[in-house]
């Protein structure tokens, strides 16, 4: 099969192309490198089945080009910070809705019939229902960020309701593992680095949420895939618990072998503007369809760590 992965230099689509790798596909890694990073992938480089394509999803005659003979499409590029919707509005429309609308586009002319795309539990907003399943509603998302994944996903099941395709959509609790560039634990690594004294904590520390480990995000996705039922399947990916703030700040000081650090709190139930304080996804859907998580959320978060730690130390 000939698989195109957006954003497959980043921190999560890194990881689907060396899983298609593995099981033998021809990628195409198409990625502005605006986040993503060449040393992710450049072991695949050398590669005959593999090909890398410097390139933004907003060039769309390029895309469109990349696209040809492709079987199906991997969108995971986007701009992933949460927080720059608040000083920047202009960049999840940008990255997110224009450039997924780009995709589909550039699928419909080359008669592309299969899209995965990696969406947020951030779609949800402030959930009332928590574990939070697929078919809660309305969804009322307060950060850019949610409302540019959601506008998103709507594009992509009306196309595939007009166009004759078939998507499958994922909503992620908070994805972590080797790779990842920006987060909680990986800012929290980077202060300490600086300050091994003292660590500041966005919010009250009490900011509670579902962490998966990389590992298992792939397998559920590449799960998802092969085993959907429907056109358009939409599944919540997540771990079964949830951790706090203050105790993911524990165990990186725990796994950094530090001692007497001081956590300075900036206070407010929320981390920063759009920030969604409890977060708890239901996966009883993708368990149902016979796929299991390997990881709770402080597995996912100390395994995070040391490999974060290691990376970032040498």
């Amino acid at each position: 099969m000939r698989i195109m992965v957006t954003g497959g230099a980043g921190f999560i689509g890194s990881h689907i192309v060396d899983r298609l790798m593995e099981k033998g596909h021809d990628v195409i890694v198409y990625d502005n490198l605006s986040s993503g990073k060449v040393e992710f992938i450049n072991h695949h480089m050398d590669k005959e089945n593999f090909k890398f394509v410097k390139a933004d999803l907003l060039d769309f005659e390029t895309l469109k080009r990349e696209m040809c003979n492709v079987d199906t499409v991997y969108h995971v590029a986007a701009n992933p910070d949460v927080r720059l919707g608040a000083s920047d509005t202009h960049v999840h429309i940008e990255q997110n809705v224009m450039a997924t609308y780009n995709v589909l586009e550039a699928m419909r002319i080359n008669g592309v019939k299969d899209i995965v795309f990696t969406s947020t539990s951030t779609v949800y907003g402030e959930a009332t229902k928590i574990p939070t399943p697929e078919d809660y509603g309305p969804l009322i998302p307060i950060s850019l960020y949610g409302a540019s994944k959601l506008g998103a996903e709507a594009f992509i099941t009306s196309y595939a309701h007009t166009f004759d395709m078939r998507a499958v959509i994922y909503r992620f609790a908070n994805i972590v593992g080797p790779r990842s560039t920006h987060g909680v634990i990986y800012d929290f690594i980077m202060k300490l680095l600086k300050n091994p004294h003292e660590l500041e904590i966005l919010g009250d520390g009490s900011q509670t949420k579902s962490y998966l480990y990389i590992d298992d995000c792939v397998d559920a996705i590449l799960y998802g895939y092969e085993h959907s039922r429907n056109d358009v399947e939409i599944f919540n990916i997540g771990s079964e618990d949830w951790v706090n703030v203050r105790k993911i700040a524990d165990i990186i000081v725990e796994e950094m072998h530090l001692d007497n650090v001081k956590y300075r709190f900036t206070g407010g139930k929320r981390g920063w503007k759009g920030d969604v304080p409890k977060m708890l996804l239901s996966i009883e859907k993708i368990k149902e369809y016979g796929w299991e998580v390997q990881h709770n959320s402080e597995e996912s978060v100390r395994l995070t760590a040391r490999h974060l730690i290691k990376e970032l130390t040498g």
